[in-house]
């Protein structure tokens, strides 16, 4: 085993970091070897946005599951105490809010789409 010792400039030891951090290998003197014989590795780079919009897309998600599930339960509720006529009512009332609520989703599944092309792009 031989061991070699480098020193760097402040400015060669940021970009060096730099570079160590984007590789995603666990170890600096790995990187280092891989390097410097000319092994290939791996530049990951994370885009904040789209981890942002992602963590966003899936509260999203659960939101859209837990009414789904607040949905039945009204329609249950509402046959068991109320009128046919008030119930019916209420129900009216409530496919409004329905109705926006697949607008939004529209949206979403837009805006998603878009994020999707952009990113694309970017990677090519």
């Amino acid at each position: 085993m031989f061991r070699y010792t480098v020193r760097f400039s402040e400015e060669e030891h940021n970009r060096f970091l730099s570079m160590f951090e984007k590789s995603g290998v666990n170890a600096k003197s790995v990187f280092l070897k891989a390097h410097f014989f000319g092994q290939p590795f791996k530049v990951l780079k994370v885009d904040k946005t789209l981890v942002d919009y992602y963590t966003k897309l899936s509260d999203f998600h659960a939101q859209f599951r837990a009414i789904g599930t607040n949905y039945n339960q009204v329609v249950k509720e509402l046959r068991l105490h109320f009128s046919e006529k008030k119930a019916m009512a209420l129900l009216y009332k409530l496919e409004q809010q329905t109705v926006e609520l697949v607008k939004l989703s529209r949206r979403i599944v837009e805006l998603s789409r878009e994020m999707q092309e952009k990113w694309s792009q970017k990677s090519v």
